[in-house]
């Protein structure tokens, strides 16, 4: 039991990082500042960096942790559950939120102060774009990622029958990085995001004596070996066809998985497991927060790069001291608006 205590610890903290990056990945706000100048130049390039590279492992982890934790202790007499189970913690605040964001928007596009940063005109408030909205998460962009797992959950009776099968799983996980890497694209699905869940199921139906084996000097060797060959990767000049971000974001989140001794974790605190929730504003918010800044503070260096560094802690004190409000008052409500958590 308190094996499987920490691992749940593990994953509490591997989300939070996830999150914090995906904030930064959102922040970015050197032109909205400064324009185009020399000085936005150093800014957009800080931020890429931070936000456009290192932040980016964040979603191929997010996609890594939910394959992972679906396969893991799968077959096929769990499949009914699982679904159901992803149906309240998925399905369901997918369309909630969807909801929560085109209302926003509708209301946002005909308040005359709001108009100028939402910058959409007067959104149409009719069924079609309700129903739109709702299902091709038109007004909430971040939410592509809960979009893909859902396709990815629905084709569990495919991956499943493939991925068991050693080799036939080793093969098609082969196939899955090359599409990627090759920029293949196909209706609705995203051939990366198939890649990193798959890798991760893979790794939950044959390798949890790995993954959850417990730390050592061994599997910490490993883990800085991995991220050398991540930092390497960017260092690279590859032959043309190689698409370094797909190794890049595949081999950090393994690397730091690796590394890091769960026992040595300290509990995460409360305000650590409101990540979906913290996923789920953030968006809109740091671009009201970026726009009304840059509109009354426009050139003033160095304020983008101290709000960007800053728009992280910013939306954990959002996210924490709203959602501990709902939760108190609604608490059926923020079982769906945290995903279920």
């Amino acid at each position: 039991m308190e094996q499987e205590s920490w691992f749940r610890n593990k994953i509490n903290w591997f989300t939070f990082i996830f999150s914090i990056l995906v904030v930064w990945v959102h922040s970015a706000n050197g032109e909205l500042f400064l324009g185009q100048t020399e000085e936005a130049g150093r800014v957009i390039a800080f931020e890429r960096f931070l936000g456009g590279t290192i932040g980016q492992i964040a979603v191929p982890g997010f996609f890594m942790l939910s394959g992972y934790l679906f396969y893991r202790n799968f077959g096929w007499e769990r499949l009914g559950k699982k679904w159901n189970s992803r149906i309240h913690t998925v399905l369901v605040p997918f369309l909630l939120w969807n909801g929560i964001y085109y209302l926003g928007y509708v209301i946002g596009s005909r308040l005359p102060v709001v108009t100028d940063i939402v910058e959409k005109g007067k959104v149409p408030f009719d069924w079609y774009s309700a129903v739109e909205a709702l299902i091709r998460y038109t007004y909430n962009y971040v939410f592509w990622y809960l979009y893909q797992l859902i396709l990815l959950i629905l084709l569990a009776p495919v991956l499943y029958g493939i991925l068991r099968q050693r080799l036939l799983g080793g093969a098609a996980l082969c196939v899955f990085f090359f599409l990627a890497q090759e920029g293949v694209i196909v209706p609705y699905l995203n051939l990366d995001a198939l890649f990193y869940y798959s890798l991760a199921a893979y790794g939950g139906i044959h390798g949890a004596w790995l993954i959850e084996g417990g730390w050592s000097e061994g599997r910490q060797r490993a883990g800085m070996c991995i991220i050398a060959a991540a930092v390497v990767t960017l260092m690279v000049t590859w032959p043309e066809g190689i698409v370094d971000r797909v190794i890049f974001r595949t081999l950090m989140p393994i690397g730091l998985w690796l590394i890091i001794e769960e026992k040595e974790l300290p509990m995460a605190p409360w305000w650590m497991t409101y990540n979906f929730y913290l996923y789920a504003v953030h968006f809109a918010l740091v671009r009201l927060i970026n726009k009304t800044a840059a509109r009354f503070f426009s050139g003033y260096w160095p304020l983008p790069v101290i709000l960007f560094l800053l728009m992280p802690v910013i939306m954990v004190w959002f996210s924490s001291t709203t959602g501990i409000q709902i939760k108190k008052r609604w608490p059926k409500l923020w079982f769906l608006l945290n995903g279920g958590r």
